[in-house]
C-alpha cells in the first residue's frame, strides 16, 4: 500500500491562491467580463517571457510572403465557432486583402506579442474588432505609402483592391507582391484611417465563410488527441468518485503487471498511471486498488440539495445573502396586494463536448511545452508555470484547435492542464499526452452549477408589475469577489422598468462539487426565469405576451428590444393563426452585449415538447460573417434545447450518475427544429454571437407549452427522467 502525499488544511492560503487570487481577480481576469484592459496585475508577471513570433514588418498579427498569401495570426482559440475567419476578415477588409488568398494560423502563448489571450464570454470579435481594424489598415497605408513613392504620386490619390493597388491617373498598378519590400521598410501609422461601414466589401457579406472546413471534413484536422511524440506515454488518472474525496491509500501491484504501463505514483487529484498505449492506461488505472477518504466529500443526493437551496432561499439556513440590486424606497417591506410568487429549479448540467479534455505536456528543467486546444492560454500559462515552479515565461502553448468546449476547458484552475504538466514533472524530459474517458469527462465536473430562483412579483391595477423580489440560490463561479454571474440576466432586465421598487438577494452556498463556466453562463438559468414569468404575468393580465413585452421596453426606453420584437413578431408570424394543436411561444433575452429574440413552434406528444421550428432575431452590431452568425444560432438553438429538453446531471449519495450519454441523452437530428435567422442591420460594434442563442430557446418552449396547456414550467429539463426525477418542483 502507498500512502497519498500530505493534505492541506481546505482553505489554506497557498503560493497559487496569492498569486492567482491578487493576479487574476483583481487584474480583472473575470471570464467575458473583461475590463478593456483585463489582467494588467498577471501581466507585469509575463512581460519577460515568451520568444518573439515570427517577425514581420506589418506586425505580429499580419504575415505577408513573397508568394501573395496573406497570413493572420488568430491570438483566440477556435473551439468550433469559426473565430478565425471573422478575425481573418476584420484585417483583410481593412487591407484590401484578396479573400481568397488569406490563411490563417493559431498563435502561441505570448503575452508581449499578442496580449492577453483568452476565448469566453463570447468576446473575440467584440474585445479584437480595433486591434484587426487597425492592424490591416496600418498595413494597407505602408504599402500605399510605398506605391506612392514609387510612382511618385500622392498616396490619397491610390486605390487598394483585392491585394491590388493601381493610380488611375496614371494607370500604373502594382501588387502586394511587387511592392512588398517597399513596404516592409515604411513606419506604419500610430492612428490609421479606418473604413467606414458603408465602404466594406468583405465584411457582412456571405463571402465571410470557414477556413478549416476542408481539414475537418477529411480528417486531417490536429487536434490534441492526434499528437504524437518521441517517447511518449499515455497518462490517465484514478480520481475520486465523489466531489472533495482525498486518496487515502492505493495498490498499484496488479497495475504494474500490465504490459505497456510503466509507472503509477499518486499526484493531488489521484492515482496516475502512464503506459505505452491508452489502452494500456486504462487497462492498468481499472487494475489499481484504491481507498478514499470521504470525511470531507460531498455524500448527498441530487433531492437532498435541492431542498437544501429551497430551504436557503427560504431564510431556513445559515447562508447569508448578497444584495444585487435594491432600488426603490423600502425595497424590503412586505408585499401587499396583489402578489404572485414563481420558483424554478435548475440542475447541474455537463459540457459534454465531442472531444474530452486532453493535454500533452513536458517538463524539461525550467522549460515546459504544451500542447493543447487552450481556452484561456494565458490563465494555463500561469497555471502551468506554478506547477512546474519556473517562470511564466519559460511556458510555451501550443495552441491548436479544439473539438469543441462550451466553457469546460476555460476553467480559472486550469485542472486538466495543471494535471498534465502535474504528472509530466514526474517523468521529466518525457512528453506526456493525459486523456481524460468520456466517463471522465461527464463525471468530474466542473458543471453548470445547479440553481433555485424564489420571485415574488406584486402587480398594479394594471397588470403589469409594481415591486419585484428575488432569493436566488447558486454556487459562484468564482474563487473570489461577488457572485454577479448567477444574476445576469436579472439585474436590470426592461423586464423590471415598471417596478418602482426592487429587491434583489443572491445565496452562495458553498459545495464541493465543482462548477464552472457554461455556454451562456448565468443566462442559461435566468433567462428562463425572466422571460417565463413575463408570459404568465402577461396571462394573469389578459394581455398578448408581445404587446405586454412592448409596454415594458418602452417603459425601460429600450429601442434596441423594441427592434427585435418588432421584427421578430414580423418573421415568426406571430399575429397569424397556427395549425391545431400547435402554439407559438417567444423569449427576448440579452447576453454579452447582443439582444437574441425567439419565437418557437411547440405542440405537446404525450406530454413532451415536440419544436418544429425557432425564427430567431439577432441584434448584433455590425455582423461580420452573417453565414457563421447563422451558424452559431442553429448551434446555439440545438445546444440549449438539447439542455432544456433532456439535461441534468444528478447526484446519489454524492456521485454522479451520467457517465455517457446513454443516461445523459442529447438532441437527435430527427429532433432538431427548422431555424431561420434574421439579422438586424446595425452600425454599432459588434458584440458576442457565440452563446447568446443559447438562453432564449428554453422560455421560448416554455411559453408556446403554457400557452397550449395553462400550465407554468417550474423547473427545467422538460423531460424528466428516472435519474432527475428528483428536481420535481412539487414540496
Amino acid at each position: 500500500m502507498t500512502d497519498s502525499p500530505d493534505r492541506k488544511p481546505r482553505f489554506q492560503m497557498t503560493r497559487r491562491r496569492l498569486i492567482l487570487g491578487g493576479s487574476l481577480i483583481g487584474g480583472a481576469l473575470v471570464v467575458g467580463y473583461a475590463a478593456a484592459n483585463p489582467m494588467q496585475a498577471i501581466g507585469a508577471i509575463l512581460q519577460a517571457g515568451g520568444p518573439d513570433p515570427e517577425p514581420s514588418a506589418f506586425g505580429p498579427f499580419i504575415r505577408i510572403t513573397d508568394d501573395g498569401w496573406v497570413t493572420i495570426v488568430n491570438k483566440q482559440q477556435e473551439l468550433g465557432q469559426g473565430i478565425h475567419a471573422g478575425l481573418a476578415a476584420i484585417v483583410a477588409e481593412e487591407l484590401d486583402a484578396d479573400w481568397d488568398k488569406v490563411r490563417v494560423v493559431d498563435a502561441r502563448s505570448n503575452v508581449r506579442a499578442y496580449g492577453v489571450q483568452m476565448t469566453a464570454g463570447s468576446n473575440s470579435i467584440a474585445s479584437n474588432w480595433d486591434l484587426m481594424r487597425n492592424a490591416g489598415a496600418a498595413a494597407r497605408a505602408m504599402f500605399v505609402q510605398a506605391a506612392a513613392a514609387r510612382w511618385g504620386v500622392e498616396p490619397a490619390d491610390i486605390l487598394v483592391r483585392d491585394g491590388a493597388l493601381s493610380h488611375p491617373g496614371s494607370n500604373r498598378t502594382a501588387n502586394f507582391v511587387d511592392l512588398l519590400a517597399d513596404a516592409s521598410r515604411q513606419t506604419p501609422p500610430q492612428t490609421p484611417t479606418l473604413k467606414r461601414r458603408h465602404d466594406y466589401r468583405l465584411i457582412g457579406t456571405e463571402r465571410v465563410r470557414r477556413k478549416d472546413s476542408l481539414p475537418k471534413s477529411t480528417g486531417t484536422q490536429i487536434y490534441t488527441q492526434d499528437i504524437q511524440r518521441p517517447e511518449l506515454l499515455v497518462a490517465m488518472v484514478a480520481h475520486s468518485p465523489r466531489f472533495g474525496g482525498k486518496l487515502m491509500r492505493f495498490d498499484a501491484s496488479d497495475a504494474l503487471k500490465i504490459k505497456g504501463v510503466s509507472h503509477v505514483f499518486a499526484i493531488e487529484s489521484g492515482v496516475a498511471v502512464l503506459a505505452e498505449t491508452t489502452f494500456a492506461a486504462k487497462r492498468g488505472r481499472d487494475a489499481l486498488r484504491i481507498e478514499w477518504d470521504d470525511s470531507e466529500a460531498e455524500i448527498r443526493s441530487s433531492a437532498d440539495l435541492i431542498s437544501y437551496y429551497r430551504d436557503i432561499a427560504a431564510g431556513r439556513t445559515d447562508v447569508e445573502p448578497d444584495i444585487f440590486q435594491s432600488t426603490g424606497q423600502s425595497p424590503e417591506a412586505p408585499f401587499d396586494g396583489d402578489v404572485v410568487e414563481f420558483a424554478f429549479d435548475f440542475p447541474y448540467l455537463a459540457h459534454a463536448p465531442m472531444e474530452t479534455l486532453d493535454c500533452v505536456a513536458k517538463v524539461d528543467g525550467w522549460d515546459v511545452a504544451i500542447t493543447s486546444g487552450a481556452h484561456l492560454v494565458t490563465v494555463d500559462q500561469v497555471q502551468a508555470a506554478l506547477t512546474a515552479r519556473t517562470a511564466p515565461g519559460r511556458v510555451d502553448i501550443e495552441v491548436i484547435p479544439a473539438g469543441g468546449s462550451f466553457g469546460r476547458r476555460g476553467g480559472m484552475s486550469s485542472d486538466y492542464v495543471v494535471e498534465c504538466v502535474r504528472i509530466a514533472k514526474r517523468v521529466e524530459g518525457r512528453t506526456v499526452k493525459l486523456i481524460w474517458s468520456r466517463e471522465d469527462d461527464m463525471r468530474l465536473g466542473y458543471f453548470r452549477p445547479m440553481s433555485h430562483h424564489r420571485v415574488w412579483v406584486q402587480l398594479g391595477a394594471d397588470g403589469f408589475p409594481e415591486r419585484w423580489r428575488f432569493h436566488s440560490v447558486c454556487q459562484n463561479l468564482l474563487p473570489l469577489g461577488p457572485n454577479f454571474t448567477a444574476t445576469e440576466g436579472i439585474a436590470d432586465s426592461p423586464n423590471l422598468s415598471t417596478a418602482t421598487t426592487v429587491d434583489g438577494k443572491i445565496f452562495t452556498p458553498t459545495l464541493p462539487v465543482t462548477v464552472g463556466f457554461w455556454r451562456s453562463v448565468g443566462n442559461s438559468h435566468t433567462a428562463m426565469v425572466m422571460e417565463h414569468i413575463v408570459d404568465q404575468l402577461a396571462l394573469r393580465a389578459g394581455k398578448d405576451p408581445a404587446s405586454y413585452r412592448r409596454f415594458l421596453y418602452q417603459k425601460a426606453g429600450d429601442t434596441r428590444r423594441i427592434a427585435v420584437l418588432d421584427e421578430l413578431c414580423a418573421k415568426a408570424g406571430w399575429d397569424t393563426s397556427i395549425d391545431a394543436g400547435w402554439a407559438r411561444g417567444m423569449a427576448i433575452h440579452q447576453a454579452f452585449g447582443t439582444i437574441v429574440g425567439q419565437v418557437a413552434e411547440v405542440r405537446l406528444l404525450d406530454g413532451r415538447p415536440i419544436v418544429r421550428r425557432v425564427v430567431a432575431v439577432v441584434d448584433c452590431g455590425i455582423a461580420v460573417a452573417p453565414d457563421q452568425i447563422a451558424a452559431q444560432v442553429e448551434g446555439s438553438i440545438g445546444f440549449g434545447l438539447s439542455a432544456a429538453l433532456y439535461g441534468s446531471i444528478t447526484i446519489k449519495d454524492g456521485i454522479v450518475q451520467e457517465t455517457n450519454f446513454d443516461r445523459y441523452p442529447i438532441l437527435r437530428i430527427n429532433e432538431m427544429p427548422a431555424v431561420e435567422t434574421h439579422i438586424i442591420s446595425s452600425d454599432n460594434r459588434p458584440t458576442g454571437m457565440g452563446e447568446p442563442g443559447v438562453a432564449p430557446v428554453a422560455p421560448a418552449v416554455a411559453n408556446a407549452i403554457l400557452a397550449l396547456s395553462g400550465t407554468p414550467s417550474q423547473r427545467l429539463p422538460f423531460v424528466i427522467g428516472e435519474m432527475n426525477a428528483g428536481f420535481s418542483i412539487r414540496s
